[in-house]
């Protein structure tokens, strides 16, 4: 998780991605740019492939969400 943390801070270093009381899509804290730049870096990081058909609002509203796509990627592989 704290590697996520680190991925997420990176591109926007200005939200507290910690408080875990916002909604990254539904408050707009994230535009599509953060996404793509998350996802390069989630793919990267963990070795993992996230696909058009993943970039659902409830796959990265937070990075317990983000966190659970990881995961179940992994699990695929």
């Amino acid at each position: 998780m704290e590697q996520l943390y680190e991925i997420l801070e990176g591109v926007r270093a200005d939200v507290d991605f910690r408080n875990g009381n916002q909604k990254l899509i539904d408050d707009a804290v994230l535009d599509s740019f953060d996404i793509i730049a998350i996802v390069g870096e989630i793919n990267e990081a963990f070795d993992v492939e996230i696909s058009v058909e993943e970039l659902l609002p409830e796959n990265f509203n937070s990075p317990e969400a983000m966190m659970e796509l990881i995961k179940k990627l992994q699990e695929e592989e």
